[in-house]
């Protein structure tokens, strides 16, 4: 059964799903969701720390020569990862580890480039990436971006939706049993109900 609220997987994928439903589009999306999060996490690893901790071994030594880093990066990583793994706990999981991964490589990555050079490698990724993910709404979804009608949603929801999505085309995972019915019924519903919607405007 789907959890209400906030932590309603069904409706959070559904949502998104309506977007996305085309299979070029959402290749694109598996292509570039990550590395926006990766290379997000690189520039913000040059934000001030929130707290100033003494040196924690909690990674190989040399890994993070500063130590932890409790930064917007950091707190920006635990949000999302508490959030999918209360979507999710098996996927959640998953996807919090791969948060992690992100953080502490961005930051390595970020501390190696330096200011000066890793905000253009930053930026350069990101509008590639960007522009990838604009061409497949405009080219194959033919529909806007849902970052245009929920911001929010459509930013935290973007990397664990794509990791569900290959979960499922690889494994056959699904959250629970119905799931992915379900969300295609809903998605369904949303798509034809747009679609009549811009039949009226046009008419």
């Amino acid at each position: 059964m789907g959890k209400p609220g906030l932590f309603d997987l069904e409706r959070h994928f559904a949502f998104y799903g309506a977007y996305h439903s085309n299979p070029v589009n959402i290749i694109i999306h598996m292509l570039f969701v990550w590395p926006i999060l990766f290379t997000t996490l690189v520039i913000l690893y040059f934000t001030p720390p929130l707290f100033n901790l003494p040196q924690i071994g909690l990674f190989p030594s040399g890994l993070l020569d500063h130590g932890l880093v409790l930064n917007i990066g950091f707190v920006s990583t635990v949000i999302y990862s508490l959030f999918y793994v209360c979507l999710d706990k098996k996927a959640g999981s998953l996807a919090a580890l791969l948060c992690f991964i992100c953080w502490v490589a961005g930051s390595s990555l970020a501390r190696h480039l330096g200011f000066s050079l890793a905000w253009k490698v930053v930026l350069a990724a990101q509008l590639f990436c960007w522009t990838g993910q604009f061409i497949g709404h405009g080219v194959f979804e033919k529909r806007a971006p849902a970052l245009l009608d929920n911001l929010c949603q459509a930013l935290i929801m973007a990397p664990f939706f794509v990791l569900l999505e290959a979960l499922q085309m690889s494994f056959a995972y699904e959250p629970y049993p119905g799931f992915h019915a379900s969300v295609k019924t809903k998605v369904e519903a949303d798509i034809k109900e747009w679609q009549n919607k811009k039949q009226k405007k046009i008419s």
